[in-house]
């Protein structure tokens, strides 16, 4: 069971890891953001989630990572990014 939002956003950076596809990589973050709202998170929250991943995405160094993983990371970056003009434009 995820205790904090931080522990959540851990979890999260894991699946993108190991995602074995792009696709899974925005299924993973999808799916994550579905989780939050259906807590009842509040939209502000979801956003902040949404930027603090991308930063802690941003940590990661390519010669820590094997070619599979550095694609994750560069795809859930812009799929993040994408989510949060999404989200905050229908939020308004």
């Amino acid at each position: 069971m995820i205790k904090t939002i931080d522990d959540f956003r851990h979890k999260l950076i894991t699946k993108i890891l190991f995602a074995t596809s792009q696709d899974e990589v925005g299924r993973y973050c999808i799916s994550s953001i579905r989780e939050l709202e259906t807590r009842q998170v509040y939209h502000q929250f979801i956003v902040r989630f949404l930027e603090k991943t991308i930063t802690e995405l941003a940590n990661f160094s390519p010669r820590d990572q094997n070619s599979q993983q550095w694609s994750n990371i560069i795809n859930a970056k812009v799929f993040c990014k994408r989510l949060i003009d999404q989200y905050s434009f229908s939020h308004e």
